[in-house]
Parts: C-alpha cells; sequence; structure tokens
C-alpha cells in the first residue's frame, strides 16, 4: 500500500514544564495536578499537551458525561471519574467480578447514547471463568454518582468459549447511529480458532442495548454461525471510532510481528487473520497463507513495522480545519499519537506526533470542547488535553 512506511521528518520540541499534583492513594481520590504541558509544532497545527489528572493505574478505556466529566477505567478493576478541574474520584463501587490476567482487565467504556434519560453506561471486562478462564464480556448499569456506585449492572455478552492466557481481549465499545453497540474482540491469543464461525474469536459483535441480536445482523438465523458476529477473521482490535459522515464502523487491530491494520468492517465480511496477513510470526518465519486470498478483505492500511495501535477517534472539530475528518491513533509501542490524513474516504497520508510524551498511548477521544483527550497506559498514567491550534503559514 502505497505510502503506508512514510517516515515523518522529526518534529521539534519547543517547550516543556511539569507539576505534579499529589495523589491521595489508588483507593481514594486524587487532588488535580497542576499544569503539565508540552508544546509541539506539526505539519499543521501547534499542539499544547496539558496534563489534566494523573495516578492512574493503567488506565484503557474513557468516556465524557454530559456535564464534562469524563469516566475512566483503570486496568486492575476500577472505575473512576474525573471532573473538570481534574479532580479524580475515589473508585466507584458496584462493578462486577473482573479477571485482571495480563491484558485483562477493567477495559473500555460508553455512555448511552440516551444517558439524559437512562443514566446508563456500558463497559467492558475480562470475565472469569471456571478452571482459571476468561472471556471478554460487556454489561450495562445505572451510574448513581451521588452514591459513587453502579448499580443494576447486567452482563449483555459474555465472549464464548472462555480460555486461559491474559492476551488479546479486544474489548472496544461504540455504539452505531442506530443505537446498537459494536463490541470488539480479540482472538486471545488463539489464531488458530479465528476462522472458526462457532465461537467467538477474534470479530466485531453487534448487539441492542438490552443484549437481544439486532434483526438485521448478518449471521442471524444462518446454521453453523453466531447471530451476534458482525465481521470476523480479525486479531486484536483495540480501537474503534465511527465515521462521523458515513456512519460506519473503523477500527485498528494489532498484527502479530507487524502488519498492525486499519479496516472499515462490513457485515458478514471475513478480514483473513491468521490465513492472510501482513505480519509475520514473533521471532520471524511467515505463516498462513501470504497478503491476500479470494474472500478475504484487504486492510485500509497497515503498519509494517507495528506500532502497536490502540485508541482510534476522528477529528470532527473546526478548530483545525485541516484536521477535520481525520482519524486519529494512539501507539503502544512507538509512544506516540498517529493522524491519518483522509480525502474520499481514503487514508492518502501518515503524520507521526507527540513522541516527546514518551508514553504508551492507549486511548484517544474527542472532548466535548472540540480537543483531543488522551490516556497514557502506565502504573502512574495520566490524562491528557490537546489543544491544537492552525499553524501559522
Amino acid at each position: 500500500m502505497a505510502g503506508h512506511e512514510t517516515v515523518i521528518s522529526k518534529i521539534r520540541h519547543i517547550g516543556l514544564a511539569l507539576g505534579l499534583g499529589t495523589l491521595l492513594g489508588f483507593g481514594g481520590a486524587a487532588a488535580p495536578v497542576s499544569a503539565q504541558t508540552l508544546q509541539e509544532e506539526t505539519q499543521l497545527a501547534t499542539l499544547r499537551v496539558e496534563t489534566v489528572a494523573r495516578g492512574l493505574e493503567h488506565p484503557w478505556g474513557m468516556a465524557f458525561l454530559p456535564d464534562g466529566a469524563l469516566l475512566v477505567t483503570e486496568r486492575p478493576g476500577r472505575l473512576r471519574i474525573v471532573g473538570q478541574d481534574g479532580a479524580v474520584s475515589a473508585p466507584l463501587t458496584g462493578l462486577p467480578d473482573i479477571w485482571g490476567a495480563g491484558q485483562g482487565g477493567m477495559l473500555d467504556i460508553a455512555v448511552d447514547p440516551d444517558f439524559a434519560q437512562t443514566q446508563t453506561v456500558f463497559f467492558s471486562f475480562s470475565e472469569p471463568g471456571p478452571g482459571g478462564t476468561g472471556g471478554t464480556a460487556v454489561a450495562s448499569a445505572i451510574l448513581d454518582r451521588a452514591a459513587g456506585a453502579l448499580r443494576d449492572v447486567k452482563v449483555l455478552f459474555q465472549q464464548q468459549p472462555k480460555s486461559r492466557g491474559g492476551r488479546h481481549f479486544g474489548s472496544r465499545l461504540v455504539f452505531a447511529r442506530d443505537k446498537t453497540l459494536f463490541i470488539t474482540i480479540g482472538d486471545r491469543g488463539e489464531r488458530t480458532r479465528a476462522q472458526d464461525f462457532t465461537i467467538n474469536r477474534g470479530q466485531v459483535i453487534r448487539i441492542n442495548r438490552d443484549g437481544s441480536i439486532p434483526t438485521d445482523n448478518p449471521f442471524l438465523g444462518v446454521e453453523g454461525r453466531r447471530a451476534e458476529v458482525w465481521s470476523y477473521g480479525h486479531r486484536n482490535p483495540q480501537g474503534a471510532a465511527l465515521h462521523p459522515e458515513t456512519g460506519a464502523l473503523w477500527l485498528n487491530e494489532h498484527g502479530a510481528q507487524g502488519g498492525d491494520e486499519v479496516n472499515i468492517p462490513k457485515p458478514g465480511k471475513n478480514y483473513g487473520w491468521p490465513t492472510i496477513h501482513y505480519g509475520e510470526d514473533y521471532g520471524g518465519g511467515q505463516f498462513g497463507q501470504g497478503t491476500k486470498r479470494a474472500g478475504m478483505e484487504q486492510p485500509v492500511w497497515y503498519w509494517t513495522p507495528s506500532i502497536a495501535p490502540s485508541g482510534m477517534a476522528f477529528y470532527t472539530s473546526e478548530t483545525v480545519p485541516d484536521w477535520t475528518g481525520d482519524v486519529f491513533v494512539g501507539a503502544l509501542k512507538y509512544r506516540l499519537l498517529v493522524r491519518l490524513d483522509i480525502e474520499n474516504g481514503r487514508i492518502i497520508h501518515e503524520e507521526r506526533m507527540l513522541d516527546g510524551l514518551d508514553a504508551r498511548i492507549r486511548a484517544v477521544e474527542q472532548g466535548p470542547d472540540g480537543d483531543l483527550w488522551l490516556l497514557t497506559d502506565a502504573y502512574d498514567g495520566a490524562v491528557l488535553r490537546v489543544v491544537a491550534r492552525p499553524k501559522r503559514r
């Protein structure tokens, strides 16, 4: 794919000022932090990165509430609220049992499209099973902010079957325009099972908000297929977002050693893993049947070498007009933020930025203020706000 290995010229950092807030302990609330800023000139914008809150243990997912407060998950099994002033709440009570093995734990969070009426949130987590097994699950709950609790927790989806090992839970949550819920799930490190249509491995799942199956799902009523499946043949999709114009789901997924992908999963389509892919086995060596095969879809973008993509968000703000409609992807391995320039539905260019943070970027969202918000994946993880302004020309 032309351009997928474009090398971006080294970014120059023009300022760095640090200030640390006081954490009152992972079991309690945290005080707001003083400003930490990183300033950077990129191809089209000048950025100022502010630390809103820190002291979060491996934060994984975030979602804005209508008043601008932020729900943030911590992988070890916690959910907190970060206020507009940066104050971090004590962990909310009421979460179900969470299997915190390896890459598993408390994962993504999403707010009901009708939150003002329902006060409902949805979250994904690794759910424990018998004999030391686990799998991705999704639940809904009523958010009781006054009590600092979740109420009426209902598990809506459970990956079947559960398995041992702490890898590849996938787990992004995205609401479609029709208010159905997309769920990404990984292959659980069992690549030979990702083309097994009778189980849940390496798929996009689509359910209604009550856990029922939408009547237009592609495999509903098809013998030998699972009705909740939207697309399959994925490896470990950890970033997903809805295209602001088309309403289509976009996702990114980890390849093996190389071959990270961006896909636009269509109903009933097979995205090839592990039969076709653009990577190689860890430690070297090929497997599968190359990069193309009839009946299997091609990615719209891929990275070789891998960047280890995670959170993903479309930029819809007009603050930086040249960014509007582009998609931003966090990189865990290269510890930076990637902008993918989209024109006429095609990715035509890649820009890499914020390597000066030296942080694994786990989640990316556009806030109600129009700015990009990031989570850094670390024991002392942070909530960051990226204030961007058009570059002077």
